[in-house]
């Protein structure tokens, strides 16, 4: 579950987003960043928010941008630093292009390889639990089994697909649903509005 906060963030997700993502060959969006849609991840150890955004930029296409959150700096991974910002609530957060992050790459293999699915989003209001409606829903054509360990992110080849390369998965993370077709292997496939797509796939190494 993802416990969400009622709290202001200095610059915006969708600001930051507007400065970092014409630097990304992918990306082919012109004008204002808008949210479309988005999902989350759970971190079993709590530590890292997992947001997955679908944004347009303008009229432009559909773009799938994942990131994680954290609190402080991941060593290693300065290529794949979006922004910082700062929340009300939590504090300075670092915000990073998720496919560089083992935890998202751990999230994602599970979510694709033993359909965990996306995290129930809710916010404490008044001491009780207010869950907040899914924007879009996820789903996996694999069937249910154990994932192997997902230990460092060996290697990224970002583009779309984005290539993620741990020490017993590959992954790949479609930046333009839609644009590309998966390969035949296990796959997640997202759906909002009237739009379905493959989102991202998986396979063991």
């Amino acid at each position: 579950m993802a416990l969400l906060h009622r709290a202001e963030l200095r610059p915006t997700k969708l600001e930051l987003l507007a400065t970092w993502l014409p630097s990304r060959d992918w990306y082919a969006g012109v004008g204002d960043v808008t949210r479309v849609a988005g999902y989350r991840f759970d971190d079993p150890a709590g530590q890292v928010g997992i947001e997955t955004l679908l944004v347009r930029g303008g009229d432009g296409p559909v773009h799938q941008v994942p990131l994680t959150y954290r609190g402080a700096p991941l060593d290693g991974a300065d290529e794949w630093l979006v922004g910082t910002v700062e929340h009300s609530v939590l504090g300075r957060r670092w915000v990073y292009d998720a496919v560089g992050d083992p935890v998202y790459a751990a999230a994602l293999a599970d979510a694709i390889l033993a359909g965990t699915g996306q995290a129930e989003e809710y916010f404490e209001v008044d001491g009780r639990r207010e869950v907040r409606a899914p924007s879009m829903d996820i789903a996996s054509d694999a069937p249910a089994g154990d994932v192997p360990t997902v230990g460092l992110v060996r290697r990224v080849v970002d583009g779309d697909p984005t290539l993620i390369v741990t020490d017993t998965v590959e992954l790949g993370v479609i930046r333009r649903p839609g644009s590309v077709a998966a390969p035949n292997t296990a796959t997640l496939t997202g759906a909002w509005g009237d739009v379905r797509a493959p989102l991202a796939y998986a396979s063991r190494r």
